[in-house]
């Protein structure tokens, strides 16, 4: 059995991180573990390309949740990173916290050091932002975050937003929270995909106290007692076993780590005695609590003339030698010309909805539509509900570890999800039909010109709604009077010794933006929480 300080299950956002935080310490010893391998796709680092990529078997596990009985019974995709890099290598690299009294609302439940002022030195400490070191933003961490050098329709979206009378904003990570602004990614300076394998691992990977291990399916956690000891893997058909001297640490994610907790006997003990496990801890909040960014897209036929597509065949092949060559141009961006955060009603303390609003002259595509002989050139734009009140759970199909676990969203359970989305439906119209932006548009392509009654527009978010890929909360952070709750506030795994999870499963609510940004910060954090250290507090 080899034995090491610490061993690190997924190397993700958060695992990725950790291993980097965990090494700067020479005497310490990681094992970090991974189930997929390192990608070996062309262009995969291309960021404009990563829709081309985001669900190859290869790099994703690619789950499918079951019939989720308020969205009429459709099975919803869950894509999640099986690579080295995680999600991180498959999502839209688009850079957004959340709000600054989403975090103040954890250190209000009792969590002690997740306050705005708390977590805030964090997230400054992992970035180069483009914006300069400043109050809110650092200026020399490794995760570069852009905004890009060009598009063609930001100032007019930036016009639109503020004639249908929200705010603009210069940086919605500073004093003013709410408006549109350039949409910021996790794009390095050389143009590629700015994954936490590259930016955090590769650095990492040169310290002989790293041990990384691809090709890896942990089948359950090791114990001594109620102590971890170690974990058990299965690599090449074999199966193996690492000890853990301090700590064995779960960042497989928020799909990935309930199920090994589960799998290890650590759960609601009536679920894991249905499925042939003997309970280790009665666990009853671990796969629950999982909360969601419901997602629709919106869309019109553009009707401007002098709209340049820079998906041309000449112009694509200009604009792939320049991202390779230079690391600049439309290419090297996700497609995003902007994000606007928005409240829906004026009784909202913070934004609930995000739109992602895509590039005309990169993102646009001719596609068909009923009634249209010929292609339309349309252009789209992301709704992202980022308050959500329904909740969803993981839990175990059998005891298997090769079987994926059950995913139920539970997505417009209540019905004030359905309305909340609604709103944001004709809070994009609004915009996008002011001027300049409503030049530029002719027919709405989807959901369509037809559905204007809350009725119709709820049948169709039911009908064709998705997920924003923004999965949390299956391990909750609590208090040691809430009895859903699997992690105190130092990420410790409640009822046993020496396990944490550190991921996006332990944040108790999912944040008002996207949750790279925030697994990354609950990484960085975690890394302090474990060598006993702390950043000190921002003023703010």
């Amino acid at each position: 059995m080899d034995s090491f300080d610490y061993i690190i299950v997924g190397a993700g956002s958060a695992g990725c991180v950790l291993a980097n935080r965990l090494t700067q310490d020479s005497g310490t010893s990681v094992l970090l573990l991974e189930a997929g391998q390192k990608p070996t796709q062309r262009l995969i680092d291309m960021p404009i390309a990563f829709t081309k990529f985001d669900r190859l078997p290869a790099i994703n596990w690619n789950f499918v949740g079951e019939p989720e009985p308020y969205a009429n019974n459709r099975r919803i995709d869950a894509p999640r990173g099986k690579v080295i890099g995680g999600s991180s290598r498959i999502n839209g690299m688009v850079y957004a916290r959340g709000h600054r009294l989403d975090y103040d609302d954890w250190a209000q439940r009792g969590l002690k050091g997740w306050g705005y002022a708390d977590v805030l030195p964090y997230f400054k400490r992992s970035e180069t932002h483009w914006l300069g070191e400043s109050k809110y933003h650092g200026g020399s961490g490794e995760l570069v975050v852009r905004a890009p050098d060009q598009n063609q329709m930001f100032r007019e979206l930036e016009q639109a937003t503020v004639n249908a009378g929200y705010p603009k904003t210069d940086d919605y990570h500073g004093e003013r929270t709410e408006g549109a602004q350039r949409s910021e990614m996790t794009v390095t300076k050389s143009g590629r995909r700015g994954a936490t394998s590259r930016v955090f691992l590769e650095p990492a990977l040169k310290r002989p106290n790293l041990t990384l291990r691809a090709g890896c399916l942990i089948t359950r956690v090791l114990f001594e007692g109620k102590r971890a000891s170690g974990v058990e893997y299965e690599q090449d058909g074999q199966l193996k076993t690492a000890r853990a001297a301090r700590e064995v640490i779960l960042s497989g994610g928020t799909i990935s780590s309930p199920q090994i907790l589960l799998l290890s006997g650590i759960g609601p003990a009536e679920h894991l005695r249905e499925v042939g496990i003997t309970p280790l801890v009665d666990l009853p909040g671990v796969g629950q609590n999982m909360s969601e960014h419901p997602f629709m897209l919106i869309g019109w036929q553009v009707v401007a003339k002098n709209v340049r597509s820079e998906l041309r065949i000449d112009r694509a092949v200009v604009s792939v030698l320049r991202w390779f060559f230079f690391g600049k141009g439309p290419f090297a961006t996700n497609g995003a010309a902007g994000n606007i955060f928005l409240r829906t009603t004026s009784e909202a303390d913070r934004p609930d909805m995000q739109l992602t609003c895509m590039d005309i002259g990169i993102t646009g595509r001719e596609i068909y539509y009923p009634g249209r002989k010929t292609p339309a050139f349309m252009l789209g734009c992301g709704i992202s509900m980022i308050k959500q009140d329904s909740r969803g759970e993981i839990t175990l199909k059998s005891a298997d570890p090769h079987d994926p676990p059950r995913i139920l969203f539970n997505l417009f359970k209540e019905k004030s999800d359905v309305d909340r989305m609604i709103r944001g439906v004709r809070a994009a119209r609004k915009i996008y039909h002011a001027q300049p932006l409503g030049s530029l548009i002719g027919a709405e392509i989807t959901p369509g010109d037809a559905l204007q009654t809350d009725e119709q527009l709820e049948q169709h978010i039911r009908n064709t709604a998705a997920i924003t890929l923004h999965p949390v909360g299956t391990c909750k952070m609590g208090v040691q009077t809430d009895p859903m709750a699997v992690v105190d506030d130092q990420l410790r795994v409640r009822g046993v010794e020496g396990l944490r999870v550190i991921d996006a499963s332990v944040m108790p609510e999912v944040p008002g933006g996207n949750t790279n940004a925030p697994t990354i910060m609950v990484a960085e954090k975690g890394a302090d929480l474990i060598r006993g250290r702390s950043l000190p507090r921002a003023e703010v």
